[in-house]
């Protein structure tokens, strides 16, 4: 049976939030090499955000640019949008990959916390999904969510970014809904992929390794392939969130 050719991303032009670091750069990376432009939106992380825009240019010029913004002013939020389609003249895929994450057990939630848990997990998300829709549509596109499996099963101290993410596992559905049939919505929930930045109990890595069913954590580059996998290989799929968790779920929590 003759092998078959997978199909170039060449001219799609993707629009990754926090895409300068961490599994946003992993993703940045695996579609550039798969073909696709890349716009690489961060917030504090200026240097790094160039940096990769320079690499992924020395590789292939004109293939990258970064751009800066709060996705807490949800105002600013579409001139990323604009920002995509000024640079590369489309925009096919939305990536919202930034994220807030720190805990908040009862009794020490604060309205600043909710709105910035809230606000980038679940509202930019959305409201960055509106302002794509009509240029997705005509693309045909799609917007992929990071969500996470404890949208599914709730981290202890983490009641906020829990429901966030539940949330946005439900926006990814509903989007998938409103914007059919010409844009695809899908999510893809990292279980122990990369340790939180900052310290970590070692004892509490183990027990996470223990009740993963790989038992070893997983690389930013599983991340980076399931979503080539949404964007290129997946024109079927709709309204699905994909666990890539070495079995996480399965193992307990």
């Amino acid at each position: 049976m003759p092998s078959r050719t997978p199909p170039s991303l060449a001219e799609h032009a993707v629009l990754i939030t926090g895409g300068a670091r961490r599994l946003g750069a992993a993703i940045a990376r695996e579609l550039h090499d798969a073909g696709a432009r890349v716009m690489i939106h961060h917030r504090q992380s200026g240097a790094a955000a160039m940096a990769l825009a320079a690499e992924l240019n020395a590789a292939r010029p004109g293939s990258a640019a970064t751009i800066g913004a709060d996705l807490g002013d949800v105002a600013a939020l579409p001139g990323l949008v604009e920002a995509t389609i000024a640079t590369f003249g489309r925009l096919d895929v939305l990536v919202n990959n930034a994220s807030t994450f720190y805990p908040t057990p009862i009794g020490s939630i604060t309205p600043a916390m909710f709105d910035d848990l809230i606000g980038s997990n679940l509202r930019a998300p959305l409201f960055l999904a509106q302002a794509a829709a009509p240029e997705l549509r005509r693309r045909g596109g799609l917007v992929l969510n990071m969500v996470d499996i404890h949208a599914f099963r709730p981290l202890k101290n983490h009641p906020v970014y829990s429901a966030a993410k539940a949330g946005l596992a439900m926006l990814t559905q509903s989007l998938a809904r409103e914007l059919a049939p010409e844009v695809r919505v899908n999510g893809i929930a990292p279980g122990p992929v990369m340790w939180p930045e900052g310290e970590m109990d070692a004892e509490l890595k183990a027990r996470v390794l223990d009740r993963t069913a790989l038992k070893r954590i997983g690389s930013p580059d599983d991340i980076a392939r399931a979503a080539l996998f949404f964007v290129r290989d997946a024109p079927y799929v709709t309204g699905q969130i994909l666990p890539v968790d070495g079995g996480r779920t399965v193992g307990g929590f």
